[in-house]
């Protein structure tokens, strides 16, 4: 069952987080003003899959991977929050490094690369395999049905109507076949 992050209590919310976190092994010690500002990020529906932080730019990001794309945000003390995000679809591709006690992970779409260092060892190959699946998941459910099946359909309708056009069934059997085939 999906989580609803936007319309949950704090106290709800703060227990999805802690569940993620534990999960991956982040401490969520430097991205708790992010955490809380998140939900008036995300979609309606939007699930958060995973979550770390680290520094991009000279300050704290949080880097978090939904079901639909990864967001970067940064809400500063003073000068407000920043905010970007890639779809999952237009990633091209997640690295990953480990050190001894921090790591870096890249993230490429084509028209940029964000590189995200000091982010905890033990996050990052989580994130960026969650990234991965996150990715593989999308396109499973975004791949259209097998062409071929497609144009079948289509190939029987156009068949269907050139037997109504010429008187061959009639319009209740046109409905009723059409109907079959679209089902």
């Amino acid at each position: 069952m999906a989580f609803d992050f936007k319309n949950a209590t704090q106290a709800d919310r703060k227990r999805e987080y802690d569940r993620i976190a534990e999960e991956l092994g982040d401490d969520q010690f430097f991205t708790k003003k992010e955490l809380n500002h998140l939900p008036e990020v995300l979609a309606d529906g939007e699930q958060v899959l995973a979550f770390t932080s680290g520094l991009m730019d000279g300050n704290t990001w949080l880097l978090t991977l939904t079901d639909r794309r990864i967001i970067f945000l940064d809400k500063g003390m003073i000068y407000g929050l920043n905010q970007t995000s890639i779809d999952l679809d237009k990633v091209n591709s997640v690295t990953a490094r480990t050190g001894i006690i921090f790591g870096e992970i890249s993230i490429q779409d084509g028209a940029s690369s964000r590189q995200i260092d000091n982010v905890w060892k033990k996050t990052v190959v989580a994130f960026t395999n969650k990234v991965r699946d996150a990715i593989e998941a999308r396109k499973s459910r975004n791949a259209p049905a097998s062409q071929s099946t497609g144009d079948d359909v289509v190939t029987k309708l156009e068949k269907l109507a050139a037997l109504l056009e010429k008187g061959i069934i009639n319009q209740e059997e046109f409905a009723q076949q059409k109907a079959k085939l679209l089902a």
